[in-house]
């Protein structure tokens, strides 16, 4: 038999090994390199042993975490219990997800690409089968690739960048280009003492490997209880009428606040918010002083209602304009009533559908949150002066003068019409 040469020493040939180095080489490399092959973890440990020829290959099994977790068993404990164990299934509870091409979701050539993470129920793994996608059952395999599953590969920021950038939560930008990020890259140039603090993500969000990460805020920027500021609670609650959270006429809560609960986005209560508070924290007194640190994330929070006072003034002028019947709710939509968690399918449809009926100003308010607030607010809990500026508070600024300017229009327009 053939001799296959591997991290960890030798071994007899395996049959897996070799015919896979021939079909899918990069796999096997990757195998060869990692604490896997060299602890007898072999490929028959995770996918099975009932794939024996190309024909069959439908019968290799696709392990999901449990697998991980029958070594694994305690950093799999703490990811169940962290925000990255609800991405799948928040992914699933908007809208948006589901009037876009299946491509871009169960495909993972989209959304999906990084909201795969999430242990599935066994329901949810069959219809993504039986859709044709086989491949997005593991969350383990984001950070820690597969098949090295380096644990030095996932302590990297970079591990990180894949799915926290671009548009909606640009993360990575945020911290690389900051004065933390900076420190990291001239720390690992040799440009500064090892001894010296240059926080990562994962010290900062996973502080001693501890995967069940959270933040304070949560990826809305929405929390409860409301602000005694009897403005900024009223600039609230306009936001989470336009997310469909409250009625917009009741003020009701509606079905989707227990989407919401399920998948743990918000902070419903002062305790939840205040725990995860004190525990950034307590990472930031790692290197700062706890009266310096509580300062800094008290003008994020400052910001963030600033940012919502232009955000409801938006919300609120794009709402007349559906009480006055200039714009017409969407059959999609819950209420009579801007809705942003259909993104930019301003339309309520499908991808291929009554795309004429897409509403462009509905769209600015969209890139209002969705791009500009995130950036105004998160980056400075990342530290980034100019993109709080430029990138997010300025453009919200912009958004709204756009959209002030786009339904004077519409008005006029629409009495033209008459």
């Amino acid at each position: 038999m053939a001799i296959i040469g591997y991290a960890g020493g030798v071994s007899a040939g395996d049959p897996c090994v070799d015919c896979h180095t021939t079909i899918s080489p990069g796999q096997v490399k990757d195998w060869q390199v990692s604490k896997h092959s060299g602890n007898d973890v072999t490929c028959s440990t995770c996918h099975g042993d009932k794939h024996m020829k190309a024909e069959d290959a439908a019968l290799a099994q696709m392990p999901d975490e449990k697998v991980c977790a029958e070594c694994h068993e305690e950093q799999f404990n703490q990811f169940a219990s962290g925000k990255h164990n609800y991405g799948w299934t928040s992914l699933n509870a908007i809208p948006a997800t589901h009037l876009a091409p299946d491509e871009l979701i169960e495909g993972g050539r989209g959304c999906g690409g990084c909201h795969n993470m999430g242990i599935k129920t066994e329901e949810q793994k069959k219809e993504l089968r039986d859709k044709g996608y086989r491949y997005q059952t593991n969350s383990c395999d984001e950070c820690h690739t597969r098949h090295a599953f380096s644990k030095k590969e996932a302590l990297n920021p970079r591990a990180c960048q894949q799915c926290h950038m671009g548009y909606d939560h640009p993360q990575w930008e945020m911290w690389s280009s900051s004065k933390h990020g900076a420190r990291y890259y001239i720390q690992k140039e040799g440009d500064l003492p090892n001894e010296a603090a240059a926080p990562s993500c994962q010290q900062c969000h996973m502080p001693d490997g501890n995967h069940a990460n959270h933040t304070a805020w949560g990826f809305l920027g929405v929390r409860l209880p409301l602000p005694e500021d009897k403005q900024a609670a009223a600039d609230r609650v306009t936001i989470l009428k336009a997310l469909g959270v409250l009625n917009p006429e009741s003020g009701e809560a509606t079905p989707i606040l227990d989407a919401v609960k399920a998948v743990d986005m918000v902070r419903l209560d002062q305790e939840s918010w205040e725990k995860h508070r004190n525990k950034m924290i307590k990472t930031c007194a790692g290197c700062h002083s706890e009266q310096y640190a509580r300062k800094q994330l008290e003008m994020g929070d400052a910001i963030l209602q600033k940012s919502d006072r232009l955000m409801a003034d938006a919300i609120e002028t794009v709402a007349a304009l559906y009480k006055d019947g200039i714009i017409k709710k969407p059959e999609g939509y819950p209420f009579n009533y801007p809705f942003l968690l259909t993104f930019m399918h301003t339309n309520g449809a499908n991808w291929n559908e009554k795309l004429d009926d897409l509403s462009f100003i509905d769209q600015v308010l969209v890139q209002m949150y969705m791009k500009h607030r995130m950036r105004a607010y998160q980056a400075f809990f990342h530290v980034n002066p100019d993109y709080a500026y430029w990138y997010g508070w300025n453009e919200m600024t912009k958004d709204l003068g756009e959209i002030k300017e786009l339904a004077k229009t519409m008005r006029a327009t629409h009495v033209e019409k008459k």
